[in-house]
């Protein structure tokens, strides 16, 4: 803290660093009895903690007896179990204001303070309402996620973010506020769609184009095995991707996305408004794979990456099973596209582009011709 004076003011600078630490667990069923991995999280039991489980409904639903076997965990290890919350799946979730005040009303009614446990299992969507709430009851309730997609394993389930939809834009709303905790239960995979396990191979393909060539060429020489999803090949890819996501907000500088520049959101501008577009029919993992792709074919046709590298990014989405040539590609406006993505940033345009398989660059302008020119060819692209 400093202190500087002159004549007509005084100026008292704060500065303090706080230190964030959680832990993201990989395990398979972990509800089982004698299983220690959530109960060694709970670092406080002999203040008799209290911890609600809100469930993703389409959870509920692929698992009748989570709850039954939630109650019983808590009992077995002596941890105040709350009747479960059950809340709706996907976008549904952020979308319905209800959510958030309904969460509110139990944090009140069970005198949920922050040193009780808010756990939620559920896809991204659920994970970041959740998390919203959580984060403003009590200025913050310690919350254990527990995703439940490959999607939420991987990538949304592991940052900082929270965030519910308002007013028809995604996102609008939201905090920074970390975990308390991570629990991947790879078991929660299982009654997945095959729709719903691809979709989380996107955030793969991306963060490996930015971040890691080695990465990107495992995931390559696995792809037929991902389309299958095999588990040794998927349990991989879903480690490999959280720990460089994880690696980026640890080493970024940037953590709370302060500027502009978003790497992680490479794909994600045209993205957020195709899943906007189709009022959320399509997945964000879906839309993602389609940005990646428009993103990738724009580098290449700017002279920034090869035809050939290109061609290798396409073949990867293709052989893992995304349909590149949605039909709503048809009703992309580029311009407002940008427009609005420039607007979440909050500050520069700020477009993440390849120079190399594993090398991103930013660039503050976008060629809207040959963007379009991208897009056009994308949409010759079929999924076979």
């Amino acid at each position: 803290m400093s202190l500087e004076n002159n004549s007509s003011m005084q100026v008292i600078t704060q500065e303090f660093t706080l230190n964030y630490q959680y832990s993201v667990l990989f395990t398979r069923n972990c509800f089982d009895l004698q299983d220690n991995t959530l109960i060694n999280l709970i670092d406080n039991l002999t203040e008799s903690p209290k911890l609600l489980a809100i469930l993703d409904e389409g959870v509920d639903q692929a698992n009748p007896d989570l709850a039954v076997r939630i109650e019983q965990y808590c009992e077995h290890h002596n941890i105040e179990s709350l009747p479960s919350m059950i809340v709706p799946a996907g976008e549904d979730c952020k979308n319905d204001e209800t959510v958030i005040d309904d969460i509110y009303h139990a944090v009140e009614k069970f005198q949920i303070d922050r040193h009780s446990y808010i756990l939620v299992i559920g896809g991204g969507a659920v994970v970041d309402a959740v998390g919203f709430a959580a984060a403003t009851a009590h200025r913050g309730i310690r919350l254990i996620r527990m995703p439940s997609t490959v999607l939420g394993q991987n990538d949304a389930g592991v940052g900082v973010k929270n965030a519910v939809n308002y007013h028809k834009r995604k996102n609008f709303v939201g905090t920074f506020a970390p975990p308390f905790a991570v629990v991947n239960d790879f078991d929660l995979l299982n009654t997945l769609s095959a729709r719903d396990k691809r979709a989380g191979i996107a955030e793969a393909v991306k963060v490996a184009l930015i971040k890691d060539p080695t990465f990107f060429a495992e995931l390559y020489q696995s792809r037929f095995a991902l389309a299958e999803f095999e588990e040794k090949a998927s349990q991989h890819m879903i480690i490999q991707c959280a720990q460089l996501h994880l690696d980026h907000i640890a080493t970024s500088g940037d953590p709370f996305e302060l500027g502009s520049a978003r790497p992680l959101d490479f794909g994600h501008w045209s993205a957020h408004k195709l899943e906007e577009l189709t009022a959320n029919e399509i997945r964000h993992g879906e839309a993602v794979a389609i940005g990646i792709a428009l993103d990738t074919i724009y580098s290449s046709l700017k002279g920034h990456l090869s035809v050939d590298k290109k061609d290798q990014v396409i073949n990867l989405l293709v052989d893992v099973g995304f349909v590149l040539n949605h039909a709503v590609l048809e009703k992309l406006n580029i311009v407002k596209a940008l427009a609005e993505f420039k607007e979440h940033l909050g500050g520069n345009l700020c477009i993440t582009l390849l120079s190399d398989i594993g090398s991103g660059f930013e660039v503050n302008e976008i060629d809207e011709k040959i963007m379009s020119q991208a897009l056009q060819q994308l949409m010759t692209i079929g999924s076979c």
